[in-house]
C-alpha cells in the first residue's frame, strides 16, 4: 500500500512539474494559452532592422499592443519591410504615428516602439494594410563604437 501511495505522489509531482515547465516556456516565448486575438496589419519600411525578429513585441509606452508578424525585403528599393500585427482593441492610432526599433537594455532584445501621433479634431486613423511612413531604424552598436573611435582619432 505504501508503494502505491508513493508512486501516485511521484506521478502527480512529475505531471505538475511538466505543466509548470510548459507554462514557463510559454511565458518566456511571450505566448499565452489563448488563441490569436483579432488583429489588423500595418507595414513599416526601415533602412536597417538590426536584430529585429518575427514575434518581437510592438509596444506603446511599455505596453505590448502587437507583434512583428514577418519581415521581408521590398523588391523595388531593397529596403526591409516589417509587417506588424496590432491587436484590434488598439484600432484608433492616428496616421501621424511613428515607429522606431528599440532595444531593451544595453544588449537586450529588439522590439518596435510605437509612438502615437497627434490627434486633430477629425483624425485619420491607421487601418488594416496601411504603411507607417515615419520610421526610425535600429542603432547598430558597431556603428556607434566606430563613430566614437574615429571622432577621437580626428581630434
Amino acid at each position: 500500500m505504501t508503494t502505491r501511495k508513493t508512486e501516485l505522489l511521484v506521478g502527480t509531482f512529475v505531471v505538475l512539474t511538466l505543466l509548470a515547465v510548459l507554462l514557463l516556456a510559454l511565458k518566456v516565448a511571450n505566448q499565452g494559452l489563448s488563441g490569436s486575438d483579432q488583429s489588423y496589419t500595418l507595414y513599416a519600411k526601415f533602412d536597417n532592422i538590426g536584430g529585429l525578429k518575427p514575434r518581437s513585441a510592438v509596444k506603446v509606452g511599455g505596453v505590448t499592443v502587437g507583434r512583428v508578424e514577418s519581415i521581408y525585403l521590398d523588391q523595388d528599393d531593397f529596403t526591409p519591410v516589417v509587417v506588424l500585427s496590432i491587436s484590434e482593441q488598439y484600432n484608433n492610432f492616428p496616421d501621424t504615428s511613428s515607429v522606431a526599433i528599440l532595444t531593451s537594455g544595453l544588449l537586450g532584445e529588439q522590439y518596435i516602439g510605437f509612438q502615437p501621433g497627434f490627434a486633430f479634431d477629425d483624425p485619420i486613423v491607421l487601418a488594416d494594410g496601411d504603411f507607417i511612413s515615419d520610421t526610425k531604424s535600429a542603432l547598430v552598436l558597431e556603428d556607434l563604437i566606430g563613430q566614437f573611435l574615429f571622432s577621437r582619432d580626428s581630434n
